[in-house]
């Protein structure tokens, strides 16, 4: 499936920014070349994550698991541009699971495990998707369980596979994949592969593979290999599609930020499931040759230890991390500053301290700022030396004046654009839309047009509801002011405001809703629900909370930490919800009722 248009393809495979090369391709080149070097490797606490003990692989070893599962599903007549849903804890199956996928040309769609029936139903509309790979348990969840409930609503999906024991009929496992010894029996595609015996003829296997490097052949580097997924500010997410060469295009932004050299050990404690994890930890580890350390959910203690024992390199960590470990040096003792020489951080505002409190240590942080579209900027030490500059500036990307050296953000070009007049910001000091065009963007949403209509300008710059000033001596940095979009952004992730507010309507008692950020120096924000009670109804919380998780089965990480109980809902004369004077009177005012414990991981 190509979604780029032929001008596009054209244009930047003319410049040289795209190739001919698939990720898995790649891939194959790297373990003919290491087949020895480590390549994955599973966090220490899998246990308590989910089933199986934890490995590490070889090169070698990743490409022959590739190899049984690309064989597994092929047989099962899954076709090139099928989509298959994965929903998977950071592990070494992830891999294994991607690679096959991509050498069949199958269209990977990781969904966070967190999501439950609530978003997994909207995904499974808009995509059809014929497959799921998951888990018999992901974190305290049956998640192939609820696959299978789920494949009992929406006709298209034809298989749910699972690793893990006692999986429920109707599953079919995979767990034998992970098992060194013969292959399956050669069978025709499409046959019930569970009736089939656990071993049998290895030349048919062999046979399957010929097959399957035929079609290997012919995938394009700017076939889709992935469809994430972000909320923004609609109610439904949307699929973001992205090819080969545009997850290609974004590695080098990685690589050459924090002067990554080939080899190197990198710590993945990001969801392998949208821009932070995949460009960073897959396009970027077959680039680099390298091996990925996998962590996630993230647990402080499990990842220092893995910091300390496994030799890392590299490593992202949330800017609150960044503080809290300013804060206690001592949980530092142990590990090798030498190597560990650079962390990047984002999603949240980095502050000087902290920024320079690293520098101080010989460590440099690189402030990233991204999204699933393809829009990114960077703060890295060779744009900007100065630690606490760093901080707050990212380098001024894409324009005639080439303020940045990293190679990807002279590919790019951007503007900034009043989002109320749409006249363009050249002046520093005042706030523009940040608006994206070049080979880091993706071309559309996926089966959406109306939103890809309003995702992009009328010069056919990505619009990235984000708010930038120009700043610096020659306007060579740009400095994040706020955001367009009714979202709020909860730890680095985006939850749509207009989805809790529907879905918030629609609980009992409710008679209007509204939903904002409560600022909190932590995750950055947190869901605060706005809400007008029905008369004579007396609203908690935790019922509000308990409703929206056993009733519409929601993400924990998108349930209401706040609740702020009003006589009625500020508005405009067109009736419209003044959010701004909602945020306004959680600073000045204590809210009814403060945060609750919540787990995101459940």
């Amino acid at each position: 499936m190509i979604l780029a248009s032929p001008e596009r393809i054209a244009e930047y495979t003319a410049r040289g920014w795209w190739d001919t090369r698939t990720l898995h391709a790649g891939f194959t080149e790297v373990a003919q070349r290491h087949p020895a070097r480590e390549a994955v490797v599973d966090a220490p606490n899998r246990v308590q994550l989910t089933d199986g003990q934890p490995r590490r692989l070889s090169y070698a070893q990743l490409a022959a698991e590739v190899d049984r599962l690309a064989v597994r599903l092929w047989r099962l007549g899954l076709q090139r541009d099928d989509i298959v849903v994965v929903q998977l804890v950071n592990s070494v199956e992830q891999y294994a699971v991607y690679l096959a996928c991509l050498r069949l040309g199958l269209i990977i769609s990781p969904v966070p495990v967190q999501y439950r029936e609530h978003e997994l139903d909207q995904i499974l509309a808009q995509t059809q998707a014929r497959a799921v790979i998951t888990a018999a348990r992901v974190l305290r969840h049956a998640a192939a369980a609820m696959w299978l409930g789920l494949a009992r609503r929406h006709a298209g999906l034809a298989h749910v596979l699972a690793y893990g024991d006692e999986l429920p009929p109707g599953v079919l496992s995979l767990e034998d994949l992970r098992d060194q010894g013969s292959e399956a029996q050669p069978v025709e595609r499409g046959a019930d592969l569970a009736a089939l015996p656990a071993s049998g003829d290895p030349a048919g296997f062999t046979s399957d593979l010929a097959a399957i490097q035929v079609v290997a052949d012919r995938i394009s580097a700017n076939d889709i290999a992935t469809v994430c997924w972000t909320s923004g500010t609609e109610a439904a997410p949307k699929g973001v599609p992205r090819s080969h060469n545009e997850w290609w295009i974004v590695a080098p932004s990685v690589i050459e930020a924090a002067r990554l050299q080939p080899g190197m050990r990198l710590l993945n404690p990001f969801p392998l499931v949208n821009m932070a994890g995949i460009s960073a930890c897959f396009a970027t580890w077959i680039r680099l040759e390298a091996t990925v350390v996998q962590h996630h959910p993230f647990d402080l203690e499990v990842f220092l230890a893995q910091l300390r024992t496994e030799r890392i390199d590299y490593t992202v960590c949330p800017p609150a991390i960044l503080t809290q470990l300013q804060q206690q040096p001592e949980r530092l003792t142990g590990i090798d500053f030498q190597r560990l020489s650079r962390i990047g951080s984002g999603s949240a505002p980095l502050s000087e301290w902290v920024v320079q409190g690293w520098s101080d240590r010989g460590v440099d942080v690189i402030n990233y700022f991204g999204s699933n579209e393809g829009a990114a900027l960077t703060g890295s030490p060779l744009d900007i030396p100065q630690p606490a500059a760093r901080a707050r500036f990212f380098a001024r990307s894409g324009t005639p004046e080439g303020f940045s050296k990293i190679s990807t953000a002279q590919k790019i070009r951007t503007r900034l654009v009043d989002p109320d007049t749409g006249a363009e910001v050249t002046c520093a000091g005042l706030p523009g839309e940040l608006r994206v065009t070049g080979p880091t963007i993706f071309s559309g949403y996926f089966r959406n047009p109306e939103a890809t209509a309003r995702a992009f300008d009328e010069q056919g710059y990505y619009r990235s509801g984000d708010l930038f000033e120009i700043a610096g001596e020659q306007g060579q940095y740009l400095k994040f002011v706020g955001r367009c979009k009714d979202i709020v952004v909860r730890g680095g992730m985006k939850i749509s405001e207009v989805e809790l507010e529907t879905l918030l309507l629609a609980c009992p008692g409710v008679r209007d809703a509204a939903v904002v950020g409560a600022p909190d120096a932590v995750l950055g924000e947190r869901v605060c629900a706005c809400v007008v009670p029905a008369p004579g109804v007396e609203l908690t919380l935790e019922a509000l909370v308990r409703w929206l998780r056993e009733q519409r089965h929601v993400a924990a990480y998108k349930l209401p930490e706040r609740l702020l109980l009003l006589d009625a809902l500020p508005r405009n004369p067109v009736g419209k919800v003044l959010k701004r004077e909602l945020r306004a009177r959680l600073q000045a005012a204590p809210p009814v009722l403060s945060f609750t414990a919540l787990s995101c991981t459940s």
